[in-house]
């Protein structure tokens, strides 16, 4: 009995600060429309400026988190609100994410900037060595605190929504930003408080959070990615009802700790130790399950910018042997640790492609494709014995293929921001159960990927290597191209725009989504063998295979143009290359990859067609491969001003029940 009490006062500590996470994103998202993905790492920022403060240069703890709290996280989030998130009012689904997602790169960059990830930094807690006995269990006074403001929080923050002024304009504002106005409030100031109060739930979650890692100190990536368990209790409470959300994070902590007190005994030793990091996925893909069907759209969105033009058979021909000329061309010049950079930056530009097919025309958000990396990588290696088989690839592409499909069933019933988060919560289940996992990657959880035998470019080395990685890609763009500009291609457009109207003239949005997911995953695999290949492994510690990896590849493909393969080959080449060129800058000069997503996703702010369709730029762009870049046009003068017409409003974006 007294070990069962010791693990539930663990699992109410944890949902407690579950909690006050997943109260943050809800707030965010009612308040604002914006479902916040850089909630961790704005609490990261908060939990590392309290230690600067406080162990760094010696403030009084309880002054220290005054001023991070009530100074640090509001002026953040005027900032962010002011520069990022004023023109995502009415955005899709889609472009808001990929704002957020560039935030979390640019918090990242930043924390790692000002703090030496490899400097052990230590939080304490505040009443060390105190305890209290209840039902003969010792609980601390931190984790009393934690508790107690979890409770006050459920408490006052629903109050103040449904009571105050100011809480009923916040929830308004969302909806209707001109009625708010002409009721005397200003849009943009109210915006802004929603903002606050999301930062400061999230800085104090940071702090509180803390002091339980101080056996290993601050992590950066740990901070970041534990926001995870707040998305699991947020979608609990379907984005608006904070009671329930409440209950969610609750039910989750005592999930987790009672699993792993009881279930690590009864699952195989290398599973066991991944039950913290899977007992939230899963919990957060239960809780999708059960969410009610997204209603299809009546409407579609008011065209604010044309498409990029799409490129005949003949031009993606052209483009693709260019490529694969200017490409053996270079492979002269190049050498050492910039060519397999770029070699493998084609590699994830395959990948990229199946973003474009997958995400740009269906417009199915998926945060998963860096698992279909692996997978492709993964089933290479075993079939083709660590070495290189044509056979290899065939399965690589067929077994990514069907699990694409599998993957594909939740997208039957969910959409938008329900289906990017059930994605994100198979990429890190599958992280932690396969790529983890050594009985499947065998002694030292890695397993060797040959490359493919090609005549002719075998005998040249890296070179052939690199000439054959982009030979692929042409001919993925070149499918690509022209899945477009088949019927299915149209189809998945129409889908995009209007499921409603699709569904009205009698097409199949079941099949339509299973067979792209299919297509995307197939070719994401193909992507995994060739960048296996390249690597000359799979290590199941490979961050390209965390989700945050597919979070970054789809912001870059973004920022470069999601309608467009040449956003896909520009994306692919960023992903790798920034990282490298982070490598040989003075170690001082660290968050190359958050500057570049801070300027690109301001540039995504004004150009929703991403730097390739970015007014002024767009028709003088002409790269050598495939498609063009989209004309600007200017949206209809009846329908207001930028991304106040974007789209119709999102499921689960009611207000707080």
């Amino acid at each position: 009995m007294s070990e069962f009490l010791q693990y539930t006062v663990i699992g109410i500590v944890a949902g407690a600060v579950y909690a006050i996470t997943a109260t943050g994103l809800v707030v965010t998202y009612t308040t604002t429309g914006i479902f916040n993905f850089a909630q961790g790492a704005v609490g990261m920022v908060a939990a590392f400026a309290f230690w600067q403060l406080w162990q760094g240069w010696g403030w009084n703890p309880v002054l220290a988190l005054a001023l991070v709290l009530l100074v640090l996280m509001p002026l953040l989030a005027v900032l962010v609100e002011w520069g990022l998130m004023r023109r995502l009012h009415g955005a899709s689904t889609e472009r808001s994410l990929m704002v957020t997602l560039g935030l979390l790169l640019i918090l990242v960059g930043v924390a790692t900037a000002l703090w030496n990830p490899q400097t052990q930094r230590i939080v304490y807690p505040f009443f060390e060595g105190d305890f209290v006995g209840i039902l003969g269990v010792n609980v601390s006074y931190q984790q009393l605190l934690t508790v107690g403001a979890a409770v006050v929080i459920a408490v006052a923050v629903p109050y103040f929504l449904r009571v105050f002024r100011i809480g009923v304009a916040m929830r308004a504002v969302v909806d209707d930003p001109d009625l708010v106005a002409l009721a005397g409030a200003k849009p943009y100031r109210v915006a802004q408080m929603g903002w606050m109060l999301g930062f400061f739930l999230a800085g104090l979650a940071g702090c509180l959070l803390a002091p339980t890692v101080a056996s290993t100190g601050l992590n950066i990536d740990t901070l970041t990615i534990l926001v995870v368990n707040g998305y699991a209790a947020a979608v609990v409470g379907r984005l608006r009802s904070l009671p329930w959300t409440f209950a969610g994070a609750m039910a989750l902590g005592l999930a987790g700790a009672y699993s792993l007190a009881y279930l690590s005994e009864h699952v195989p030793q290398s599973l066991a130790a991944q039950i913290p990091e899977i007992v939230p996925v899963v919990f957060l893909f239960i809780a999708l399950l059960v969410v009610p069907a997204v209603r299809l759209r009546a409407i579609g969105r008011l065209p604010t910018h044309a498409a990029p033009r799409v490129a005949g058979f003949r031009q993606s021909l052209l483009g693709g042997a260019v490529l694969v000329i200017a490409v053996a061309l270079l492979s002269l010049v190049l050498g050492g640790s910039l060519m397999a950079a770029i070699t493998s930056g084609l590699a994830l530009g395959i990948v990229a492609l199946s973003l474009v097919l997958l995400t740009g025309y269906g417009g199915q958000v998926s945060l998963c494709q860096m698992t279909f990396l692996g997978v492709g990588a993964f089933t290479m290696g075993k079939v083709a014995n660590g070495g290189g088989s044509w056979w290899g690839l065939l399965a690589a592409v067929g077994v990514t293929g069907a699990l694409g499909a599998f993957v594909a069933l939740p997208a039957l019933r969910l959409r938008g921001l329900y289906l990017a988060l059930a994605t994100l919560a198979f990429g890190e289940a599958a992280f932690y159960v396969l790529f983890q996992n050594p009985s499947y990657l065998g002694t030292g959880n890695s397993i060797a990927v040959g490359r493919l035998d090609i005549p002719g470019l075998r005998t040249v080395g890296d070179k052939g290597e690199l000439i054959e990685i982009a030979v692929f890609f042409a001919l993925c763009a070149i499918i690509v191209l022209a899945v477009r500009r088949h019927t299915f291609g149209r189809r998945l457009v129409a889908m995009n725009d209007s499921p409603a109207a699709f569904a009205t003239l009698g097409m199949s949005a079941t099949r339509t989504k299973v067979v792209v997911f299919a297509l995307a995953a197939a070719m994401a695999g193909l992507g995994g063998v060739l960048y296996g290949g390249a690597q000359g492994g799979l290590n199941g510690s490979d961050v390209q295979l965390e989700f945050l990896s597919s979070l970054t590849l789809l912001l870059f493909v973004a920022i470069w143009g999601l309608r467009t393969t040449t956003g896909a080959l520009l994306g692919g080449l960023s992903a790798t290359l920034l990282p490298f060129a982070q490598t040989q800058l003075p170690s001082g000069l660290s968050g190359l990859t958050g500057l570049v997503a801070g300027v690109g996703i301001i540039l995504l702010g004004r150009s929703p067609e991403g730097v390739l369709g970015f007014p002024g730029l767009s028709g003088r762009i002409r790269l050598p491969f495939a498609d063009d870049p989209p004309p600007s046009v200017r949206p209809p003068a009846a329908a207001g001003s930028g991304s106040d017409v974007a789209s119709s409003v999102e499921e689960g974006r009611i207000g707080v029940a």
